[in-house]
């Protein structure tokens, strides 16, 4: 008869706990091997599936069985692996969250929180810690990096930070800053026929906007490009000012600049709309005391903030808040007008 040894269940949650990375960097790989793509259209095994990748077959069965615990795919009885509805939210030809699963498990993200010690000891940004310089400096250095980067932003933008900003009202005219390759403001263009938008970013990431998402709005002569550094000014004029997944990535006082450039491009009339997920004022449990780490761990004085903390740079800008226009369970919007 064979004993039955009962395990500590606490023991069991902690190493669930310390072996997530291991799941993490899994579905990476998967990702960078584009395994959803291949079994969009039907089971296949192991062996079909690395001649298509280019994997070792017998250790890419060892990654597609793993991974079938955790959905990513399913493994069947006769042996062959099928796509589930979580795994196909790593395809590269549909919307979804590939860029950011590719990035999780990117070495310079991954090398970063390697430092997360010696932020927590000293204060100090575990990025510059660890690459001997600043995110942003590093990605224009290292251009493949900032190609993983982008993509990850345009994944997470595209599936939750547009669908809430796309239901504000934009008014006549918009202008995103720092708005990247365009995914909001298409959808918010795309979400608002009437509405006309300008997409502002540096020079060389806006340089490529009319071949990426904000293709069709350019074409019919609804969104402009202006290249600059919302550091130093932003366009003048327009209606909606808007701020996604921007201010986060700053300290106070680079925050409070960003935000004053805004207030002063603004009309008596215009709006300010910021996209962000907030911590909670209490202890209840939220995703964005991790996304704060991996600010802590990215970025040079980035942080996650609170509804008050926003409304304190607000002030300090020379906006008034005056509401939450649209929020979901992880994105809030926070509108502000001129004082």
């Amino acid at each position: 008869m064979t004993s039955e040894i009962a395990e500590d269940p606490l023991a069991v949650s902690l190493m669930g706990l310390v072996t997530g990375s291991w799941v993490a960097q899994a579905v990476s790989v998967a990702a960078h091997l584009k395994i959803a793509d291949h079994l969009a259209y039907g089971p296949r095994s192991a062996d079909d599936l690395a001649a298509a990748v280019g994997a070792h077959a017998p250790t890419l069965h060892r990654l597609l069985r793993a991974l079938s615990d955790v959905s990513i795919v399913q493994e069947r009885a006769d042996g062959l692996f099928a796509a589930t509805p979580l795994g196909d939210l790593l395809r590269s030809d549909v919307p979804s969250l590939r860029g950011y699963a590719v990035m999780m498990g990117s070495a310079f993200h991954r090398d970063a929180w390697t430092g997360l010690e010696h932020s927590v000891r000293t204060g100090e940004p575990a990025f510059a810690h660890v690459h001997g310089e600043e995110l942003f400096d590093y990605v224009r250095d290292h251009p493949a990096d900032g190609e993983v980067l982008n993509e990850a932003m345009i994944a997470l933008s595209g599936r939750f930070i547009a669908p809430v900003v796309a239901a504000c009202d934009p008014g006549r005219s918009i202008v995103d800053v720092g708005g990247g390759h365009g995914v909001v403001l298409a959808e918010v263009l795309a979400a608002h026929p009437g509405t006309e938008g300008v997409l502002y970013d540096l020079p060389e990431v806006v340089a490529d906007a009319g071949t990426g998402p904000l293709n069709t709005a350019i074409t019919a002569g609804r969104c402009r490009t202006i290249g600059g550094d919302f550091f130093e000014s932003v366009p003048s004029g327009c209606d909606t000012y808007l701020l996604c997944h921007i201010i986060h990535d700053w300290d106070d006082d680079r925050a409070v600049q960003i935000l004053t450039n805004c207030r002063e491009a603004m009309t008596p009339d215009s709006r300010l709309l910021l996209c962000e997920g907030l911590l909670n004022d209490g202890p209840s449990p939220s995703r964005m005391k991790w996304l704060d780490l991996e600010m802590l761990t990215m970025t040079c004085g980035g942080l996650q903030r609170t509804k008050a903390q926003y409304e304190t740079l607000f002030h300090q800008a020379g906006l008034r808040p005056t509401g939450i226009p649209a929020q979901s369970p992880t994105f809030t919007v926070l509108e502000a007008h001129p004082t």
